[in-house]
């Protein structure tokens, strides 16, 4: 019986278990740059009671969920790569974190919350001007 996950190597393993999920050099830079600018935010949190879906940084206050999205996780389209092996398995998987971040907004801004996605690329500065408009405007 499959699990419907691709039969991985000790290497492909190994390097799949060092992907942190919190901390990475990005959202780093944009925690960084925001506690400059005399900025407080919760990290790793989940916005919405019952929500299992967790944003890189939260205003509870002003209800803005912030997330740092890697480019080949979220399917950037400036820079997103698929794998070559596997392929079809990549792609459903991709599909579906895209699905899962478009279905995480749309429940967040019914519950009336703003939602800013960050590239991994973005200029830590430029994402910082972003987050601070969207916590201006509420």
């Amino acid at each position: 019986m499959s699990s419907g996950r691709p039969v991985t190597d000790a290497v492909t393993s190994a390097r799949m278990a060092r992907q942190r999920r919190t901390g990475t050099a990005p959202e780093t830079a944009l925690r960084t740059e925001l506690h400059r600018r005399g900025l407080r935010y919760f990290v790793d949190r989940a916005p919405l009671p019952g929500l299992r879906r967790r944003a890189d940084l939260v205003f509870p206050r002003r209800k803005v969920a912030v997330y740092v999205d890697g480019c080949f996780w979220h399917c950037c389209p400036e820079h997103a790569t698929y794998p070559k092996n596997n392929a079809e398995w990549w792609a459903e998987k991709l599909a579906g974190n895209v699905a899962r971040d478009r279905d995480t907004d749309a429940r967040l801004t019914a519950a009336g919350w703003l939602v800013v996605r960050v590239w991994e690329h973005e200029d830590s500065m430029a994402a910082a001007d972003r987050v601070q408009s969207a916590l201006s405007d509420r």
